[in-house]
């Protein structure tokens, strides 16, 4: 169970329904990437499951609600509920709670992440980060004061999101990238890489995601990608997470699957609530 906490910890900062203005608005500069204010639920079931840690049924929910523009950065407040059950272990239940902030430019990150398991709460995740040419310094509140710094290029989730709609518009079939969430503990920073298909233009099929059949996201360009997470480290490694999901290109995802390695749980996702385009493009920011 523990092992599934902070899997979600690294989950829901991917989960962003990010990405350019809303669909029934034009981006400011053609190509540009435009984050929208939106809420998005999604209804939990188990997917597949296998192997040591095999489990028989799977449910719960993700909520996402996310506002912001360039100009004075991003919120999102985000809650994952997930019930597990086994002949084993019978039901046992995850309820993580996560908040963000991150500044419109990608270069700040406040973090805060509470955790409870069957009703107990876990060691809370409290934190700021700030990314430089350098690499990115972490200075955290809880579970312990402490600061550290890791060097490289690294991308803050928000950052991440758009560098991936860019990439999946320029026709890239890959993407790899230095992560920092505050997920976990608050002190990883995680190796990724994005495995991008082919432009779907099609309306989604099958009974899942009934929102994204209807209106301007019926008929909006997405292509499935496959996002998994590594360690940090030198040569071939198993990702120690994966997410799989249609990318929307104004950011929403849909078509969701959480792949835990031992499990897999499916998002279906029940309701997506888009706020009308009122923010300004970047160039419009004053100092």
């Amino acid at each position: 169970m523990h092992r599934l906490a902070r899997a979600a910890q690294r989950v829901l900062p991917c989960l962003l329904a990010l990405g350019a203005s809303p669909a029934w608005a034009a981006p400011a500069v053609e190509g540009a990437v435009r984050l929208a204010s939106h809420r998005a639920v999604y209804d939990l079931s188990l997917g597949s499951s296998g192997g040591t840690r095999a489990i028989d049924n799977a449910s719960g929910r993700i909520v996402i609600d996310f506002r912001g523009d360039p100009c004075r950065g991003y919120t999102m407040q985000t809650r994952q509920v997930t019930v597990l059950e086994s002949g084993e272990n019978g039901a046992r239940t995850s309820d993580l709670r996560n908040t963000t902030f991150e500044s419109g430019d990608g270069r700040e990150l406040r973090f805060k992440t509470t955790t409870l398991m069957n009703g107990a709460p876990s060691a809370s995740v409290d934190g700021t980060a700030a990314v430089s040419n350098e690499g990115i310094r972490v200075s955290l509140k809880e579970p312990k004061r402490d600061q550290f710094k890791a060097p490289g290029d690294v991308v803050l989730p928000s950052d991440h999101m758009r560098r991936l709609v860019q990439a999946a518009r320029a026709g890239q079939t890959t993407l790899s990238l230095k992560v920092f969430d505050g997920s976990d503990d608050g002190r990883k920073v995680y190796d990724t890489l994005a495995v991008i298909g082919r432009q779907v233009t099609a309306p989604a099929t099958g009974e899942r995601d009934k929102p994204l059949k209807e209106g301007a996201l019926a008929g909006m360009p997405h292509w499935p990608v496959r996002l998994s997470y590594f360690t940090q480290g030198e040569g071939e490694r198993t990702p120690i997470y994966t997410l799989v999901f249609d990318l929307y290109e104004n950011g929403v995802s849909g078509a969701l699957t959480l792949d835990y390695g031992d499990f897999a749980i499916k998002g279906d996702m029940t309701r997506l609530d888009m706020e009308p385009d009122g923010v300004k493009p970047e160039a419009a920011c004053t100092p």
